[in-house]
């Protein structure tokens, strides 16, 4: 049973859609809390309503990013996990970080990596023209959506799309990804060689 904790900025319906999982037994896992940089953000009652603790650690209460940086280390060495899930935490983390947790982090991005990195994936697919678009969790390393990918859904672009309506359909596509991903990690099913995720086989019982 591997222990899970989560970082989220802001409504937080991907952490949702892994709660979900946890409790039904899809996911063979435990949480071990919830760390947020904003302390409105709606992530906290969903943590709250399942018992899952909340560590606060409010961007806007440092001087300086350095500070900020060290009290999230702290915080995430505290919650002792085994995996780290970022859903919808919206702040680069720093190089020493991802080190500590490297191989043990895993994040979701609306779009299917490595195109359209960073901020508004939606919009920059639709700009680019594609006819096919979608989300991909993948580990985080210290490049901008750069590290192995783990699973990748599409979903298709229509002609009457805006980056909002096309949002709201790869947004359901991630509320499977990620749960999936993270039951795979669980499972001990990933195998990371080089640049490749390598997915086995589920274990036969």
């Amino acid at each position: 049973m591997k222990r899970i904790a989560v970082l989220a900025s802001g409504r937080g319906s991907n952490f949702q859609a892994v709660i979900d999982r946890v409790n039904d037994g899809y996911i063979p896992g435990t949480f071990t809390a919830l760390i947020t940089d904003n302390p409105d953000a709606y992530a906290i009652q969903r943590a709250e309503q399942a018992g899952i603790p909340v560590m606060v650690v409010d961007f806007n209460s440092f001087e300086e990013r350095a500070q900020y940086n060290d009290a999230l280390l702290t915080a995430m060495k505290k919650a002792d996990a085994d995996l780290y899930i970022l859903t919808g935490y919206m702040r680069l983390l720093d190089k020493k970080t991802v080190r500590t947790f490297s191989g043990k982090m895993i994040n979701i991005h609306p779009a299917l990596l490595p195109s359209f990195t960073g901020l508004h994936a939606q919009k920059q697919a639709l700009d680019y023209g594609v006819k096919i678009s979608g989300c991909t969790v993948h580990f985080v390393d210290e490049g901008m959506d750069t590290g192995q990918i783990i699973i990748q859904r599409p979903v298709r672009v229509t002609d009457s799309d805006d980056e909002f309506s096309l949002a709201e359909r790869i947004l359901v596509q991630e509320h499977i990804a990620m749960p999936d991903a993270v039951k795979l990690f669980c499972e001990d099913r990933i195998v990371i060689e080089d640049r490749i995720a390598r997915i086995l086989p589920p274990q036969k019982t």
